[in-house]
C-alpha cells in the first residue's frame, strides 16, 4: 500500500501545481486599438434622401416602413451607413458600416449583427468584419471582430458597442471601440 502512495504522490503533487498554474488568468493587451462611429438612418417612408437604411423583412403583414410591434421581432434590416472618428453624423466618414441587423427576441431589444466597416480614406484602408448579440438594453455590448483586409489583414479582436444616441425610432448613432488582440 506504501508503494501505491509513493507512485501516486508526484501525481497528485503535479496535479496541484498545475491547477494552482492554471487558475491564473493571462491578461492580453491589444496590439491596435480604434474608436469609431456609425450613424444608422433606418427609411420610414419619407426620407428616402438621408436613409442608409431599410427594413427588407417584416413579420407577415407587417409594414417594411415601420419597425414592427413586440420589439420589432422578425425585422431584419441592411444598411449603408457612414462611420465617422467622432459622434457628428456631418463629419467627414472614414468609410461604411455596411451589413444586417435582425431582430430575434421576442421579450426585450436585442439584435443578431453582421456587418463591415468599409475603409477607403486617407485614414485607413481595407476593411473589419463584425458578428454577434446585440442586447440593445445593455450600456455595452461585446461582439466579435473576425477578421480584415488591407491594414486590418487577419486581425482578430472585441468590439464593445454602445448606445451614444438615439432618436426615435429612426436615428441611433453606436459608439465602437475596437480592441484588436491578433494583428498581422
Amino acid at each position: 500500500m506504501a508503494s501505491k502512495a509513493c507512485i501516486l504522490l508526484p501525481f497528485f503533487i503535479l496535479l496541484l501545481v498545475s491547477s494552482a498554474h492554471s487558475s491564473k488568468k493571462k491578461q492580453y493587451k491589444p496590439c491596435k486599438h480604434l474608436v469609431l462611429y456609425f450613424h444608422d438612418i433606418i427609411y420610414n417612408g419619407s426620407n428616402k434622401e438621408n436613409a442608409t437604411s431599410a427594413i427588407v423583412a417584416a413579420p407577415q403583414g407587417a409594414n417594411l416602413t415601420i419597425l414592427a410591434g413586440q420589439f420589432h421581432f422578425g425585422n431584419i434590416a441592411v444598411f449603408d451607413d457612414p462611420i465617422t472618428l467622432d459622434n457628428n453624423l456631418h463629419s467627414k466618414p472614414v468609410g461604411r458600416a455596411q451589413g444586417m441587423y435582425i431582430y430575434d427576441t421576442k421579450n426585450t431589444y436585442t439584435a443578431w449583427l453582421g456587418f463591415s466597416f468599409v475603409f477607403n480614406s486617407s485614414d485607413y484602408q481595407g476593411s473589419i468584419n463584425f458578428i454577434g448579440a446585440d442586447p440593445m438594453m445593455n450600456k455595452t455590448r461585446d461582439i466579435s471582430v473576425v477578421g480584415g483586409t488591407g491594414d486590418f489583414f487577419m486581425h482578430r479582436g472585441v468590439a464593445t458597442l454602445m448606445t451614444d444616441s438615439f432618436e426615435g425610432e429612426v436615428y441611433f448613432r453606436l459608439r465602437v471601440d475596437i480592441n484588436f488582440y491578433e494583428c498581422w
